[in-house]
């Protein structure tokens, strides 16, 4: 394994249209959402453990879920937590820990990924990571994983490529914000589309080049703590410095500036189970095709359900159909699968009426 491998695994986000499971004290990376045995991030961790050796992995996360964070991925140290103060998206936290990683190894080349994604073929996705990084050790290239869709969806950003001599490696077009319906059918029989999995991977040297460049402001503030990383003294100064970065994305902030831009479209069996809905697919069905996690439920004339209760609790449900109906903790949700979007606007309501208990 290369020791100039190094991931960082971005598990910062509340995941608001996972709620009731989801919440602000117990976001969606820390739940067992599919009732696999581990959690999300625990899945990303030991997935990238077969990259990276483990020192190298560092989670990129708020202050507060520090303590969760050291509690779910048994031996990691509390250099490799890099805790945020404040949200910025995500180009602050990359550059944080570039500098940190910078500090170390001024030689690494890094995979970005978030820490929610559901991957299936695991042994391909190793296999177009170390491809993607013996690429990003030779030249100075920014790549991204693009997906091979399956589906015309709303739902995610798309990566069009130009075609090369490289099978694989493919220059970028152009990125694209979700589309309508109709724009994605066109994509799809374009041929020529991915979707964007949020997934980057480059060598440091190249990665602080472009925010040189493109994200001076950023790059300024973490440079002027030269010195200070992995010190004591980066506590003081990230908590002081941290939220004078302007808040953006790298995707738009490095990704859509940069001419370097290329991207791997894969099939790895991806997800990244942004929605109640979106699980239903990766769980199994009976033969009404309720999709259940709990040990305890029993269904009468009912089809088509997302059910997800504590194991310990009885539920029965009858004549019910295409509705999302899960309980944690001291919340009940039951809603139209179709309606589902309106899940973040719940949350919001509830946090102007009602106690923190609740979200």
């Amino acid at each position: 394994m290369n020791k100039n491998n190094y991931c960082i695994i971005m598990a910062g986000g509340i995941g608001s249209r996972f709620w009731p499971m989801s919440r602000t004290e117990h976001p969606k990376q820390f739940i067992d959402i599919l009732g696999t045995g581990d959690t999300l991030i625990q899945q990303t961790y030991n997935r990238f453990k077969l990259i990276c050796p483990e020192e190298n992995i560092y989670i990129v996360t708020n202050e507060i879920y520090k303590d969760i964070t050291k509690k779910q991925l048994t031996g990691i140290s509390d250099e490799q937590i890099i805790c945020e103060p404040t949200m910025r998206n995500t180009a602050p936290c990359i550059a944080y820990a570039n500098y940190k990683i910078a500090a170390k190894n001024p030689d690494a080349n890094i995979i970005v990924a978030p820490s929610d994604h559901l991957i299936l073929k695991e042994t391909e996705f190793v296999r177009v990571m170390e491809l993607a990084l013996d690429h990003t050790s030779k030249n100075d290239d920014l790549i991204t994983l693009g997906i091979s869709p399956t589906r015309p969806d709303t739902g995610y950003g798309y990566i069009q490529y130009l075609e090369n001599n490289d099978s694989e490696i493919k220059s970028v077009k152009k990125f694209t914000e979700k589309p309508d319906i109709e724009t994605a059918k066109t994509f799809i029989k374009s041929g020529d589309f991915s979707w964007n999995s949020g997934m980057f991977i480059w060598s440091l040297k190249t990665i602080q080049t472009a925010f040189e460049m493109l994200l001076p402001q950023i790059d300024n503030v973490f440079k002027n703590g030269l010195g200070k990383y992995n010190t004591p003294e980066e506590y003081d100064f990230i908590q002081t410095a941290y939220s004078t970065c302007e808040s953006i994305s790298v995707d738009y902030g490095i990704m859509e500036g940069s001419k370097n831009v290329f991207v791997i479209s894969a099939d790895i069996g991806w997800s990244d189970l942004g929605t109640w809905g979106s699980i239903y697919t990766h769980l199994p069905l009976d033969e009404s095709k309720n999709a259940i996690v709990g040990d305890n439920v029993m269904l009468y004339n009912s089809s088509n359900n997302i059910v997800n209760v504590p194991k310990d609790k009885l539920v029965v449900l009858q004549g019910l159909e295409d509705y999302i109906v899960v309980e944690s903790d001291n919340i009940l949700l039951v809603c139209q699968k179709e309606e589902e979007q309106k899940i973040k606007q719940f949350v919001t309501d509830i946090k102007e009426s009602k106690d923190k208990r609740f979200y």
